[in-house]
């Protein structure tokens, strides 16, 4: 394919993709079902976070996640005692425990607290063209209060050679205007054209397969390549493609 049909290509897929029938089997659909701008970025983080492995997996156990926090994440998490702490035993998702979620949402207090919630961190620290270097600065923020060492692996750094794929589909989330009814547009003051690509072994493989991809390994020099080639055909939205990619992927077997 030419450059323009490519475009043309993908663009086509990004229609067909990006709208609340999307919802119906991704995890994006746990952070709608909250009106509160809180609600949404705490809901979103942490199911971003766990969003590894079978899609399925993830939403049943992001429910879960949303009835132990009582269905109100911020209040939650502003407000929690000794014995809501105590009530998080036993959440598990693959290698993400309670320890690690109950110093995530102690953390999140912290963020809320002292740096102006999450969309504060991410808009303060963003960077001239690209929000990986922000989200290596929100990992050092997050982890400025005692933890575990195993926690750490939670929170991806695009600067130690991770594509940070969860921490970019959750700022996908947040920044990506909502008039299609899938991401949320909710932090106004991150431009869209700053965005990564989520890279996954989906949207890694058809990126490959499309030759917008040449690196084997889906790691930060990766995304750095694709964001080029994605920028190209979208400079002010690049992220959108995400949809294409993700969608050829997962439901074409492209």
């Amino acid at each position: 394919m030419t450059k323009s049909e490519l475009k043309i290509f993908l663009d086509e897929k990004v229609v067909q993709y990006n709208n609340p029938e999307f919802l119906e089997t991704d995890p994006i659909q746990i952070p709608h079902l909250f009106n509160k701008k809180e609600d949404i970025e705490i809901s979103a983080f942490l199911t971003a976070t766990i969003a590894w492995g079978n899609r399925k997996s993830i939403i049943n156990n992001s429910h879960k996640l949303m009835d132990k926090m009582g269905q109100s994440p911020y209040d939650f998490v502003m407000n929690y005692s000794d014995d809501d702490l105590e009530n998080l035993a036993g959440f598990v998702h693959r290698t993400f425990n309670d320890i690690d979620l109950t110093f995530f949402i102690q953390s999140l207090k912290n963020i809320y607290t002292k740096h102006n919630g999450l969309e504060g961190v991410f808009t303060k620290h963003q960077d001239r063209d690209s929000l990986q270097p922000t989200i290596s600065k929100f990992k050092e923020i997050f982890f400025e209060i005692p933890y575990e060492q195993r926690t750490t692996k939670h929170v991806s750094d695009p600067l130690k050679g991770s594509a940070a794929k969860r921490i970019n589909m959750f700022l996908r989330w947040m920044v990506r205007d909502a008039s299609t009814h899938v991401d949320f547009g909710i932090w106004k003051n991150i431009s869209p054209g700053k965005l990564s690509c989520p890279l996954d072994v989906h949207s890694g493989n058809v990126a490959r397969k499309l030759g917008i991809l040449k690196r084997k390994q889906n790691d930060a020099k990766a995304l750095a390549e694709l964001d080029k080639n994605l920028r190209k055909l979208d400079p002010l939205d690049p992220v959108k493609y995400d949809f294409a990619l993700f969608g050829l992927g997962v439901f074409e077997k492209f």
